[in-house]
């Protein structure tokens, strides 16, 4: 069997655009629709979504018949848990809260087999290799492997540099929300002090030569991070969808809209 090519990590490479959505109802079936709607990935959420390890297999393999890279987040950046998302097959991990060039270093170790990391060999159970029916995958599996790391706080974004320049971490996500809380703006990732931030961060990480990425609803904005060299944005969020459409819906029948307006606040 052939190892399956990571397209979307040669995207970035290629400096290809990489366009998202968020994907947070936690079930096979929604995520093998979205899977047929057109975007290059969809990103699973385990960090803020009640997502685990058994809940993404068969989200993964849902998506797997269909021309879109799945990305997984994990609740934490762990050695263990990054070890059993590679095992069901994820090959590009978005790393949440990761605030220094240490933390990025043993993110990239925890995704490579020894002795250049310290991936647990157990490829005989996993289905990333087929159950070791790919030929070499625990020599071969680490080109295929990326790793894009979430810099969301203050600190994250005062050690920027070092943690570009970290070997194996392919790319960098700015996660709005938290950035925001973290600068004292809970509940306003489109503030613009936020959005410069952001902005001087997407340039520093294309000085280093990475990729550089983030989620917005806002499509001006997003267009604007991808004017400025964001290669790998989310533009929407599957719940967020659902909301929008199904209170839009009710308010043409009933009259009245019931609740408040969703936003990025979670993510």
């Amino acid at each position: 069997m052939e190892l399956p090519k990571n397209v979307f990590k040669e995207a970035l490479r290629r400096g290809k655009p990489q366009i998202g959505l968020w994907v947070g109802l936690a079930d096979a079936y929604v995520a093998e629709l979205l899977a047929t709607t057109g975007f290059d990935c969809l990103v699973i959420d385990a960090e803020h979504a009640p997502n685990d390890p058994r809940s993404v297999l068969p989200q993964l393999q849902a998506i797997a018949a269909y021309p879109v890279h799945p990305i997984v987040r994990p609740v934490r950046g762990s050695v263990e848990l990054i070890k059993q998302y590679l095992d069901i097959g994820a090959q590009t991990l978005i790393i949440p809260m990761v605030e220094t060039a240490e933390q990025a270093r043993r993110m990239v170790a925890a995704t490579r087999y020894p002795p250049r990391g310290v991936r647990g060999v157990g490829s005989a159970l996993a289905r990333s290799s087929r159950w070791n029916q790919i030929d070499d995958y625990v020599k071969r599996s680490d080109d295929e492997i990326c790793v894009l790391v979430q810099a969301e706080s203050v600190n994250a974004l005062a050690n920027l540099d070092g943690i570009a320049e970290v070997e194996g971490v392919d790319g960098i996500f700015f996660g709005p929300a938290d950035l925001a809380a973290s600068m004292g703006l809970l509940g306003n990732p489109g503030d613009p002090a936020v959005r410069a931030a952001i902005a001087k961060g997407i340039a520093a990480v294309r000085r280093a030569g990475k990729a550089a990425g983030t989620l917005t609803s806002d499509r001006k904005l997003a267009r604007e991070y991808l004017n400025l060299g964001a290669t790998f944005v989310a533009v929407g969020v599957d719940t967020t969808i659902l909301v929008k459409a199904a209170k839009e819906l009710a308010a043409e029948f009933t009259g009245a809209a019931r609740g408040g307006g969703a936003n990025d606040a979670a993510y």
